[in-house]
């Protein structure tokens, strides 16, 4: 009951494990994200497409309550966040931004943001990003935090906020770190909109696909990570995001251990046993149960 009304709190209207993939509105005022979770999947959609989702500070909550509840439960193995309307999302609430606001307020608004995609990043499970729109300055920015990207081709990506006279850094900090440095770097500095293919091509998205086969082939790759152990996934997730951010020598260092702590798990061997046998593995998905020391 408590984590019901934390949850209405902040905007979230969540349904329970048992209900079908549907996604209803309560009554009163529109939640601004909507929760639906079955068979490992967690849809979360962005629905507020009367502002174009803008990235608001009670999104950004409401957003980081949805990523956060139940994160460590073995029944959640993947996440995909999408949204409702022709915008992905616009970023942040320009109304939130101006003078009468606050230094305060704007510092707490970027910091709820900041906080919000390097979770996207930090959590144990992988996120998705299933795209069917315009994706702009920090919504590109949640695009880019993704551990994968699915976006029609209608779908666009900017940083823009040079125009408006607000330079998109910190939506720079996940597009530098996903595209190449000077596409990076056009992008913020002319706020021109890379299409769908260009995004592919240029590393932002993982994957271009029709407005009538994108629910199919996110859900496809959904259902796939579901089939793999959730303590192998998260070993290899958090591994990764570490590694990047290390020197070549460091890197093999770090993942060469994290290897041997794989084998270590008892999925990682149940995994090998199987293959030997030629069988399927039955995961146990504990992250505490270890085969050896």
């Amino acid at each position: 009951m408590a984590r019901s009304i934390l949850c209405r709190s902040v905007g979230v209207f969540q349904l329970s494990r048992n209900t079908p993939t549907r996604f209803y509105s309560q009554t009163g005022p529109e939640p601004l994200t909507l929760r639906q979770q079955s068979n490992g999947i967690r849809r979360i959609i962005l629905n507020n497409p009367k502002k174009r989702n803008a990235l608001s500070l009670s999104m950004l909550e409401s957003l980081r309550e949805n990523i956060l509840t139940d994160v460590d439960s073995d029944e959640l193995r993947v996440i995909i966040i999408s949204a409702n309307g022709p915008v992905f999302s616009s970023g942040h609430d320009l109304k939130e931004l101006t003078s009468a606001t606050g230094r305060e307020y704007h510092t707490k608004v970027f910091q709820a943001c900041s906080e919000v995609m390097t979770l996207i990043q930090d959590v144990p499970v992988p996120v998705i990003a299933m795209v069917n729109g315009v994706a702009t300055a920090a919504g590109c920015q949640l695009v880019a935090s993704c551990d994968v990207a699915l976006a029609t081709e209608k779908s666009t990506f900017a940083t823009p906020g040079v125009n408006v006279g607000l330079f998109c850094s910190t939506p720079a900090v996940a597009i530098g770190r996903a595209v190449p440095r000077k596409v990076a770097m056009e992008m913020l500095l002319t706020g021109t909109p890379l299409s769908s293919h260009n995004a592919l091509l240029h590393g932002l998205i993982s994957r271009v696909v029709t407005e009538e086969r994108l629910e199919e082939e996110t859900m496809a790759i959904a259902q796939r990570v579901c089939q793999a152990s959730r303590p192998v996934v998260a070993l290899g997730k958090a591994t990764f995001q570490r590694q990047m951010a290390q020197g070549r020598d460091a890197a093999y260092a770090t993942a060469s251990q994290v290897m041997v702590d794989n084998l270590a798990l008892r999925d990682g061997q149940e995994g090998i046993k199987a293959f030997i046998e030629k069988r399927k593995p039955v995961w146990t998905h504990h992250a505490t149960e270890k085969a050896h020391d």
